[in-house]
Order: structure tokens, then C-alpha cells, then sequence
């Protein structure tokens, strides 16, 4: 799934593109991402209308409309946004395309069909997908992580991490290589973390985080940015799909373990 790094520059990239730029006519080929919506209405409030703004939270895509409403969009684990020239092919997969008044598109494909694009309006502090989240990743001091993760008496720190609830934008990959950086074993109980390594993680967060989102992203598995174009981050993945693999800090064996339903990539020497 696209976390915080992917999103946030499919962000940017939507924002140099879509901006101003009008939503002339709809052609939905399939009505499953649309969530609250007919698709009579979603027509009607959306065709005609320009894009505003591009936002972020968390994972979820925040496209203003001029007419007051905005679009949230979650690709979860295989969505796609695409901007492209009507001439380029339509592939299977296709779901909704919005034609703009630039002539281009932006098409919204999805293999497993799991992401959505809901239509909002009034508070987007009040939509259910986005009231119940924490604080970024990025906007976060030094001194508010290190009192978030005091806030919590116990847990396991990957899973916590990964918690949109508690702190949002962070999954498996950047959670894996965040710890790495940090030192910390993920299975370490969050209430066990000393000053200096609570300071560690939050500098791995951020460092990592801003070096993956001006490389693009890390293209794993069907992620691409708005160009169809992979992020160029994986390569420089310490251990997140590593397993097996020799640590570069000290020559050891990457280990994987399943934590809370998910992977854990990690150095047992490195992340004692």
C-alpha cells in the first residue's frame, strides 16, 4: 500500500498538473470506488467543477473542488492515478477517468478494487475517513513525538508506528527502515524506548521519509507515481524485503518475523 512518501508525491505532482484546471465530463467505467455516491450525483456535482487544491492526510488524497465539495481518494493496496493523454490506451483495471479541460485525463485504476473515491462536503475534519487520525509524521517537533510515544504505557513499537490512529502516514516499509535506522528491534515495547533512541526514530522518520518523497517513492509492488514512472527509493532500503539478505551495518542476516498480521523486516544484531 502507497504510504505517506508515495501519496504525498502523487500530491505534488497533482498539484503542478491539476491545479485550476477545469473537470469537464466524467466517463465512469466502473462505479465501485465510488462510495457514498450515485453516480448520477457524482456526475452532477463534479463535472464542470475546477480543482482548488491537492492536500494530504495520512494516506488519503484531498482533491477541493471550486464548487465547496472535495474528493477523497485511498488507493490502499493496488489504486493508481494516472495522468494521461486521451490517445494513450485505456487499461483493464480502468475505473473512472476525468477529463480536463488541458485535454488530458486523470485516470483512476485499481486491480483489486479496494481503494475509493468519496464525495465530501461542509468539514473535511468531520469525514469519518480523516476524523480519527493523528498527527503527521512530518509536522511533528522533536518534543511533541517524544510525548506522544511517552503517552503510551505499553505496545509493540512497529505496530504502533503503523497505527493511523496514533501517528499517520507510516506503514510496513518506512516503519521497517525507520527502526533500522533508529536501532530499535520492533517487537521492543514502546514504554521500554530510552530519550535517545525516542530522538533516533524521530530523525529516521523524517530523514527517511523526506529522501523517499525526492526520489518518488518506493515502487514495490503495483505503486507508480501520477507519470506511470516507479519510485527510485527501493534501492535504498536497508531491510524492508530483505530477508536473507547481509546487513550493510554489520554483516549479518536480515530476519523476518510476522508482527500483528504484517511483516518485520530487521537486523537481529543491529536491533538488539
Amino acid at each position: 500500500m502507497p504510504e505517506l512518501p508515495e501519496v504525498e508525491t502523487i500530491r505534488l505532482q497533482m498539484e503542478d498538473e491539476l491545479k485550476e484546471k477545469k473537470i469537464e465530463s466524467i466517463k465512469v467505467l466502473s462505479d465501485k470506488p465510488l462510495k457514498n455516491v450515485t453516480l448520477e450525483e457524482f456526475a452532477e456535482r463534479v463535472e464542470g467543477a475546477s480543482v482548488k487544491a491537492v492536500k494530504r492526510r495520512a494516506k488519503i488524497l484531498i482533491i477541493e473542488l471550486s464548487t465547496g465539495d472535495s474528493l477523497l481518494i485511498h488507493l490502499k493496496l493496488t489504486g493508481r492515478l494516472l495522468y494521461l493523454a486521451p490517445s494513450e490506451p485505456i487499461e483493464k483495471h480502468t475505473h473512472l477517468i476525468f477529463n480536463l479541460n488541458d485535454g488530458n485525463q486523470l485516470r483512476f485504476w485499481d486491480l483489486r478494487q479496494f481503494g475509493y473515491v468519496k464525495l465530501v462536503s461542509g468539514k473535511l475534519s468531520e469525514a469519518p475517513e480523516l476524523k480519527g487520525l493523528g498527527p503527521e509524521a512530518l509536522e511533528l517537533s522533536l518534543g511533541e513525538f517524544s510525548k506522544l510515544m511517552k503517552s503510551k504505557r505499553s505496545g509493540k513499537i512497529k505496530p504502533l508506528l503503523m497505527n493511523q490512529n496514533f501517528i499517520a502516514g507510516i506503514g510496513n516499509i518506512y516503519s521497517d527502515e525507520a527502526l533500522f535506522y533508529a536501532a530499535i528491534h520492533p517487537e521492543r515495547d514502546v514504554s521500554a524506548l530510552k530519550e535517545e533512541e525516542i530522538a533516533r526514530l524521530y530523525e529516521g522518520i523524517r530523514k527517511i521519509m523526506l529522501s523517499a518523497i525526492s526520489y518518488r517513492g518506493s515502487s514495490m509492488d503495483d505503486y507508480v507515481d501520477l507519470y506511470g514512472k516507479q519510485g527510485d527509493f527501493v534501492s535504498h532500503h536497508k531491510v524492508y524485503r530483505k530477508t536473507g539478505q547481509v546487513c550493510e551495518k554489520c554483516g549479518g542476516s536480515i530476519k523476518r518475523i510476522k508482527l500483528g498480521g504484517r511483516s518485520a523486516h530487521f537486523c537481529p544484531k543491529c536491533q538488539v
